[in-house]
């Protein structure tokens, strides 16, 4: 009888996937979680730290990874997009959950009762855990595809609409992991259009 924590990373970027996960953990022992010590939501964490929980998450528990394109994203919109990947990570769990508790106030589709949490990655550890490999899952997804699109910096960014980021698609366009979906991206893309025809 075990529950799953849901979440995602990457519903904000300008560029990449967006990435779910679903986490089971130990049940408690001797009345003593087995979790690891210092769950928190995932932003809250420094990278070093995200990458040694995420470690320790995977030692003990069982972790599904979902994914989401950007074709889907800017097909879809980005909720159903996010659903889409929270539904993927669930089905890859090997082990199946009787319910599971998502973060935020919508829940995905699911085999299985939903609980829905707001600022459930602060709150429940089973969802902590979750934002936790979503967002090392991503970020090693934008680090690991930032040489193929050089002049963007999305492993210093990971594609979300810093100020260097807008400004380098002003400068180059939209690459193929861009949300054209996307207003800002719209944006940049019309001001790279002008200077094209400017220049």
């Amino acid at each position: 009888m075990s529950i799953c924590g849901i979440d995602e990373a990457g519903r904000g970027p300008l560029a990449g996937p967006v990435v779910a996960a679903a986490v089971i953990l130990p049940p408690p022992k001797n009345g003593k979680w087995g979790r690891p010590k210092g769950l928190d939501d995932s932003k809250q964490l420094s990278a070093e730290a995200r990458e040694e929980l995420a470690a320790q998450i995977r030692a003990i528990g069982v972790v599904g990874v979902g994914i989401a394109s950007v074709e889907e994203i800017d097909a879809l919109n980005i909720l159903r997009a996010s659903h889409l990947a929270m539904q993927r990570a669930f089905e890859a769990l090997i082990q199946t959950p009787v319910a599971a508790i998502v973060d935020g106030n919508m829940a995905p589709e699911l085999p299985c009762p939903v609980e829905c949490v707001i600022d459930g990655d602060v709150i429940v550890p089973l969802v902590s855990a979750a934002s936790i490999i979503a967002k090392v899952e991503r970020d090693r997804i934008m680090t690991n595809l930032c040489p193929q699109f050089p002049g963007y910096g999305f492993s210093k960014h990971k594609g979300y609409g810093t100020p260097e980021h807008q400004q380098a698609l002003a400068r180059l366009g939209a690459s193929p992991i861009h949300r054209r979906s996307f207003k800002p991206v719209q944006e940049a893309l019309a001001k790279f259009a002008e200077l094209r025809a400017a220049s």
